[in-house]
């Protein structure tokens, strides 16, 4: 091919602008076969003698707007310059995005297809004149492609990154059916449908082998990034989904290598594949046998809870952007390279959760939507008129791809006796197309391997998909759906000499001595004894896959990697000092903190607790100031008392005087106080309290307090006559009790009489009470901060109140309506 940049140098540089017609032998090869396809053919369109306007020197950086007003540059025109006009086109493109996406996201649409519409509408087809007003002309769409190119590299290098393969090996049977099922018979579906159509085509010419395995392929990243859209990530349809669009993904990638080598054998001969696949193997080699031990030994000698090395981080950049180029003399696909350095970065912290933490923010804010915005800006429905034989054909063989892989996917999960509902959410995620698919026929189209037509069509299917898979899978699929059970999993529902079945959450090391605290505060015995699961919840990162590890199971097929090692051996010690009173098993869930109440409540449900125990987001100093505040906590809170299959209890630590240890011996009362206004909450927390109070050294107190004004009866439950058989009950089988029974006009009233109280226990335990109106606690709604441990716990919990002491703040298991 002739260089442009040599016939500039020959010419000089006095010329200002040269029009110059490039001729490419690549440019006019055809890519079908003329003798299967006569008439309008895709040769005839790819054959086209491309004409390309250079401006000689080129014009990046504007003189400015004063100059350009001037009158010697008055002929000039700000966008022809390619920094302010890129600068221009990005602007309007981000805010066109936020106005179509402030719509869309009303009815659940991704930020993937608003960014899409913006480019269409930058693009020729809807706005011919806005398109000639901001410029996008080939050229500026080739430059705006090219910064946004940077962000497809490094989402395709985060997204491998982020992937566990060795978790191909260890999924079950269902994942790895429909994983290889739904891309090899789709893909067999579109082979056949064009070869019904053209007889005598050799499938494994013209890339139609290549581009079937693309219509065919299952995308990791477009479904991971559709479960979490979905916040489904963690649910039992989603671990699923996720296992299963792995394995479909290396099952394409391996069908994509293949197409590759052997279209490469037609042209080339089997010895030229024979070296491709020789200096395939070596790269591999050094990737996976070289450089990954390097990169494991540095994750191992990095201490715990700290940062990679800085040097080593950028050596694995550096890497990483070279990697395409060096996969390329390897006689591998850039892509392909990139691909497999990335698999080969250990995932998780500290390697993996830095790189993604460092480069995605700008990558998937900044790049990575310029680059979906061109792929828009391509679209041109003119194009999609003049459809040539080789498009219908590709167009029709998606189609059934299409069509198949969710039947596909649809027979396979029934067949697993998945309900109906599920199987169609699940169909639906598996069909998914997004960012990959239209970064890599975006590609195509530029590289000429496609058509105008073709492309526009492709992009129609996948902007469908995008649009319509997001909106059914949320009305096919409810993961709270399975809390809904008729079974009341309470304490009040549990038999006093019947085991207890807790679960408590950890997120820190400070909660691992809440938890052991309140442990010994509820006494546990050899006749009433505690099954205590507890859950350490770990934020995901560096990780595109959750993982929820057993460690009583002792298995380390999912992770070989420890998270949780201080708290198991917190626990077995607490285990041992109780033996027989108190039955521990430690889980580890890693996943997104929007999405760690899934995990909570899956295993809640599946190990028929009773009782889940939460720390608090917040936890003060002696002195009153604020130690540790995790908004991320207590959203998590607020996610599990919406949702929870059981009851739950909120741990509140208040210690605002000189430190004692509040744990109970055998050599002192441990003193517990119960508030109680009346409803299901306050039961509960008597409940609780009923089962405390069947240890000796333990001195119970039930503080009742009524209102004097008869609005109290007007507002009380109709569970009043339950209140009062409780009371009654407790009186009459709790020996060591001292009940109290206060009459208070309102808030104020009631907050002094708790402060004179509070200093003398050790734990006190409330009913949440949410969005209960008492004449008790009239006055002290609007200075309520935590809706989460109600208006009594709120105020216990205030700076106005002066001691050592734990709240618990309890909520009745919530009965919704199936």
């Amino acid at each position: 091919m002739l260089s442009a940049t040599k016939i500039l140098d020959e010419v000089g540089n006095n010329v200002p602008a040269i029009s110059l017609q490039l001729v490419s032998l690549k440019d006019t090869m055809a890519i079908s076969n003329p003798s299967s396809y006569t008439n309008g053919s895709e040769t005839g369109q790819m054959g086209r003698i491309p004409e390309i306007c250079l401006s000689f020197p080129s014009k990046i950086n504007s003189p400015g707007l004063p100059a350009l007003l001037l009158e010697k540059n008055r002929h000039a025109k700000l966008m022809d310059y390619s920094l302010p006009r890129l600068q221009f086109q990005r602007v309007v493109g981000f805010v066109l995005t936020q106005m179509i996406h402030s719509l869309l996201k009303i009815v659940g649409l991704p930020m993937f297809v608003s960014e899409m519409l913006a480019g269409i509408i930058l693009g020729p087809t809807v706005f011919p004149d806005f398109y000639s007003l901001v410029n996008t002309s080939d050229e500026s769409v080739a430059a705006l492609g090219a910064v946004g190119g940077f962000g497809f590299v490094y989402f395709l290098f985060l997204s491998t990154v982020k992937m566990d393969v060795s978790l191909t090996f260890k999924s079950g049977k269902k994942a790895v059916y429909i994983g290889v099922l739904t891309v090899v018979v789709p893909l067999i579906s579109c082979l056949i449908t064009i070869k019904m159509r053209h007889p005598g085509i050799n499938l494994f010419t013209n890339r139609i082998f290549f581009l079937s395995t693309s219509y065919a392929g299952t995308s990791f990243q477009v479904i991971h990034c559709l479960l979490s859209e979905l916040r489904i990530l963690n649910s039992e349809l989603g671990r699923l989904g996720l296992s299963s669009a792995l394995i479909g993904d290396m099952v394409t990638l391996l069908l994509t290598m293949f197409s590759t080598w052997v279209n490469s054998g037609i042209q080339r001969g089997a010895l030229a594949v024979l070296i491709d696949i020789g200096m395939a193997s070596i790269f591999m080699f050094i990737v996976l046998f070289v450089l990954r031990p390097v990169m494991k030994w540095v994750v191992n000698h990095t201490p715990e809870a700290s940062q990679i090395n800085d040097i080593c981080f950028y050596f694995v950049v550096l890497a990483f952007m070279l990697s395409p180029r060096v996969g390329e003399y390897f006689h591998i696909n850039p892509k392909y390279g990139l691909i497999i350095f990335g698999l080969a970065v250990p995932d998780g912290p500290p390697l993996g959760s830095a790189l993604v933490e460092k480069l995605d923010p700008i990558t998937s804010g900044l790049f990575l939507p310029i680059f979906t915005t061109t792929c828009g800006m391509r679209f041109n429905l003119a194009a999609i008129k003049r459809p040539n034989l080789y498009a219908k054909d590709h167009a029709l063989g998606a189609t059934v791809a299409l069509v198949i892989k969710f039947g596909v996917s649809l027979v396979l999960a029934v067949s697993c006796k998945m309900p109906l509902r599920d199987s169609l959410a699940l169909a639906l995620i598996m069909i998914s197309k997004g960012i990959v698919e239209i970064g890599s026929y975006s590609v195509m189209y530029d590289k000429q391997v496609i058509s105008d037509a073709l492309f526009c069509y492709l992009t129609i299917m996948i902007v469908s998909v995008a649009s319509i898979v997001p909106i059914l899978v949320k009305r096919l699929y409810d993961p709270s759906r399975k809390y809904l059970c008729s079974q009341k999993r309470t304490i009040l529902n549990s038999k006093l000499n019947q085991e207890l079945r807790m679960l408590g959450c950890v997120h820190v090391p400070g909660h691992v001595n809440s938890i052991v605290n309140l442990m010994h505060a509820l006494c546990p015995t050899k006749e009433s004894s505690i099954s205590l699961d507890v859950l350490h919840l770990v934020k995901l990162s560096g990780r595109a896959t959750p993982l929820f590890i057993a460690h009583h199971k002792q298995i380390k097929t999912i992770s070989e990697k420890s998270y949780s090692e201080n708290v198991i051996i917190a626990f077995n010690e607490f285990q041992r000092n109780n033996w027989e009173a108190v039955s521990v098993n430690v889980f580890t869930a890693v996943s997104p903190p929007n999405l760690m109440y899934e995990d909570t409540c899956n295993l809640a449900m599946n190990r028929l607790t009773s009782f889940i125990i939460l720390p608090f987001h917040r936890r003060w100093s002696i002195d009153g100031s604020i130690e540790s505040e995790d908004q991320t906590i207590r959203s998590l809170n607020l996610n599990i008392l919406e949702r929870a299959p059981c009851s739950v209890g909120i741990h509140v630590e208040v210690r605002r005087s000189n430190f004692r240890d509040t744990s109970p011996t055998h050599h002192s009362s441990y003193k517990i106080a119960v508030i109680f206004m009346g409803g299901q909450d306050d039961r509960e927390a008597l409940a609780l309290a009923k089962r405390i109070s069947q240890y000796q050294s333990v001195s119970l107190t039930v503080i009742h307090l009524k209102a004097k004004t008869s609005l109290g009866n007007i507002l009380a439950e109709n569970g009043q006559m339950l209140d009062d058989e409780m009371l009654r009950y407790i009186k009459r089988s709790v020996k060591n009790l001292t009940y109290i029974q206060e009459q208070v006009k309102d808030g104020p009233e009631t907050s002094t009489f708790l402060r004179s109280i509070v200093g003398d226990f050790q734990l006190i335990i409330v009913g949440r009470r949410y969005k209960s109106k008492d004449p008790q606690t009239f006055g002290l709604e609007e200075w309520c901060e935590f809706q989460e441990i109600g208006i009594i716990g709120d105020l216990l919990s205030s700076l106005d109140f002066v001691g050592n002491y734990s709240l618990l703040i309890v909520q009745q298991q919530l009965q919704r309506a199936a």
